[in-house]
């Protein structure tokens, strides 16, 4: 029974929680209905920026105090259900959907016309290269297909136009607030540490992700444990495994070379492992499931290797910066957790590790003993570099350490191992450019020919950074600036 949308009657009054990207999109998607919309956030700017545009605002204080009025409330996915005016919102028994949620509810209606088939991509790592895949495949094959969701344009802005097929790349948080979605077919890439700050514990986050199971197909990635541990408990009637060895039936994986399809087929041949131009294990495996959703909606195995074998990695992706004295520099930036940071090692023999940043309440030990061996030094920035220099003097004390921190922080944060430190002023602006410029000169002087300077900070980048992309160019133009 698909969810309806009751909550949208005439005069219904709807609490919008976030007034950035999202929360403007939800309020235009609400704007053809006939209901009283406000709109909440912490940032007093950002609110005003909608009330010039004739939009309704509250406090968020304010709302918490009239939460009983509303109606509905529907939700930026950062909020978390410990947010007060959301705790509120639940305690007085009022709906809280998310933008995903108001999405699939508008688009399961008939709202836009006839409804698309929704192929999620979930996982820690690995989400917008197969996003990024998996659009190319159903392209390839003559689908009309729309990129969106945590990748780039909200959903909610995408629904207009003419599509049968949407990509969509989902977070753990957007599913948390989607618990109605029920997509044609989902992937769980792998589960590690991740938000345990949002989702409050391990299990809560894989239960979020375990969303993207709920439709018809449900596919995992069997070479993760956790993400494994979920299929049989998926609610999807068709389950589907991928690995990179030698897939059973119901599966995808590797034989011989070559990509096989044992699970929407008997056995198929999808595309040679050496077409794929992202670096180790992990692209491998991010084709895996990306092919496995392609396959779910019929995709014709030529069209998955011409998708693959024209594929470019994103920005900030496993980029190759330059190549200055036989020194490789790389930006992966957006592997914003340990997980993704670890597959990002494991792609390169001799690492020099640029890392630190906010690791949101993850652990960095597991994944510092799989990588231990290909470090050959390591370059911590950030609020949380001490973290990462413990987990490295704890399971690789041999792997030359430089922090670079900032005058304050160096106060603030004193860790209980003595490394080298290169101190950067954080007073007046460009912060983030001294920052890589100290980096980029730790790092030279910890590589030699044939190694790789690879920027993969398991942490988030808005301790010294507006976001990973900006991270990772700041990291790109001190590497070209070092070189000339």
């Amino acid at each position: 029974m698909q969810p309806g949308l009751e909550e949208l009657t005439s005069g219904a009054q709807v609490l919008v929680t976030g007034a950035g990207i999202t929360g403007r999109a939800i309020v235009a998607a609400l704007a053809s209905w006939d209901v009283e919309i406000q709109v909440c956030d912490d940032n007093a700017e950002s609110l005003k920026a909608l009330a010039a545009n004739g939009i309704r605002t509250i406090a968020p204080a304010e709302a918490v105090v009239a939460i009983d009025g509303f109606t509905l409330v529907v939700t930026s996915p950062g909020f978390p259900p410990t947010a007060p005016v959301l705790a509120a919102a639940a305690a007085a028994g009022i709906p809280i959907w998310g933008d995903v949620e108001l999405a699939w509810r508008l688009d399961a209606a008939g709202h836009y016309g006839p409804p698309r088939r929704w192929l999620v991509v979930t996982g820690t790592n690995g989400k917008t290269t197969t996003t990024s895949m998996l659009h190319s495949m159903l392209v390839a094959d003559g689908r009309r297909a729309v990129l969106c969701g945590n990748i780039g344009d909200p959903v909610l802005d995408v629904l207009g136009e003419p599509a049968d097929l949407l990509a969509v790349e989902l977070s753990s948080f957007q599913l948390f607030w989607a618990p109605s979605l029920r997509p044609e077919a989902g992937v769980v890439l792998n589960i590690a540490e991740d938000h345990l700050d949002w989702h409050g514990s391990m299990d809560a986050y894989a239960l979020a992700k375990a969303r993207a199971l709920d439709g018809r197909v449900a596919v995992v990635g069997l070479d993760d444990p956790v993400a494994g541990s979920l299929l049989p408990r998926a609610a999807a009637p068709v389950k589907v495994g991928f690995r990179l060895g030698e897939p059973a039936a119901g599966e995808l994986g590797v034989h011989e070379g070559m990509l096989v399809d044992r699970a929407f087929a008997r056995d198929v041949q999808l595309a040679p492992v050496a077409s794929i131009r992202v670096a180790g294990p992990v692209g491998v495996l991010d084709a895996l499931g990306a092919a496995a959703l392609a396959r779910a909606v019929g995709v014709a195995p030529a069209s998955i290797a011409d998708a693959l074998a024209g594929f470019r990695v994103g920005r900030h992706r496993a980029e190759r910066v330059a190549v200055v004295d036989g020194v490789t520099y790389v930006d992966d930036s957006k592997a914003t957790n340990p997980h993704a940071a670890q597959a990002s090692v494991l792609a390169y023999p001799r690492v020099v590790w640029v890392a630190g940043g906010l690791l949101k309440g993850a652990s960095v030990d597991e994944m510092v003993v799989h990588v231990a061996d290909r470090l050959v030094g390591a370059v911590l920035i950030g609020r949380d570099r001490a973290v990462v220099a413990e987990a490295l003097s704890r399971h690789a004390p041999d792997v030359p350490v430089i922090e670079v921190v900032t005058r304050e922080d160096a106060v603030v944060h004193e860790t209980t191992v003595t490394h080298e430190t290169r101190v950067v002023d954080a007073s007046g602006p460009g912060l983030g450019a001294r920052v890589m410029t100290e980096v980029i000169a730790a790092a030279d002087s910890l590589a030699r020919t044939g190694d790789t300077v690879l920027l993969a900070p398991a942490g988030a980048s808005f301790d010294q950074f507006a976001g990973y992309a900006d991270r990772g160019d700041t990291f790109a133009a001190a590497v070209r600036a070092a070189a000339r």
